[in-house]
């Protein structure tokens, strides 16, 4: 599974990729907002800070709504580093943009996907990533672990190359449960990521061996 972190915040991503196993970061505008990061020149500054920092997959999100608007967007997005993958929201021109972008070879993550239809057409389309939001299917008394299970499955049936990208992970569960049904890649807040590596047993174990060298060492001294 690759892990991405979904952020734009520029010190969580530095210590992610220190960890060593960063694949790749998500961003979108309201990400972009609570950095601070406003105006065109200054985000696309940013997304360049950002692919300075990984090795590849930096997810970049388009603003407009309509075909034409969004190709432009994608071009401008695509010629800031060849990591950049441009997020295209799931509606009937996105679908139309993404098929057009992936004839161009730049490639997109078809974002906002809440049914397995709709991931169907955006793989049909060519996507590079589709995206299902884990977390707002929960809120609204759906099973979004469920549904990326269902896509996961219909992708390996046709197989298609698009890779399902859970989003909107909220606890380590989520993204546990999404290693176990198959999904390609996760993308999560840094705290999520992190908390992979607690566990109580962990932390007495650990507490125990320091405890236990602190005797014997004493008790060389002593000798």
């Amino acid at each position: 599974m690759k892990f991405f972190i979904d952020t734009a915040n520029l010190n969580e991503i530095k210590e992610a990729q220190d960890l060593g196993i960063l694949d790749g970061v998500t961003t979108n505008p309201s990400l972009m907002a609570k950095e601070g990061i406003t105006g065109e020149d200054n985000i696309m500054a940013h997304y360049k800070a950002i692919c300075n920092i990984v090795d590849n997959n930096v997810s970049a999100e388009v603003i407009a709504t309509d075909y034409e608007g969004m190709i432009s967007e994608a071009k401008t997005l695509s010629q800031i580093d060849r990591k950049i993958v441009v997020k295209i929201p799931m509606i009937k021109d996105g679908i139309k943009a993404i098929r057009y972008l992936a004839d161009e070879d730049i490639r997109t993550n078809c974002t906002l996907v809440f049914s397995a239809g709709q991931a169907i057409l955006a793989a049909k389309a060519g996507a590079s990533y589709v995206s299902p939001f884990i977390g707002r299917i929960d809120d609204v008394s759906g099973d979004g672990v469920q549904l990326i299970e269902q896509i996961v499955l219909i992708f390996k049936n046709y197989e298609f190359k698009t890779e399902v990208l859970a989003a909107s992970i909220r606890h380590n569960l989520h993204l546990i449960q999404c290693a176990e049904i198959g999904a390609h890649v996760a993308t999560c807040p840094y705290k999520v990521i992190i908390g992979l590596l607690n566990h109580p047993l962990t932390d007495k174990g650990l507490a125990q061996f320091l405890a236990d060298h602190k005797k014997a060492q004493q008790t060389a001294e002593l000798a």
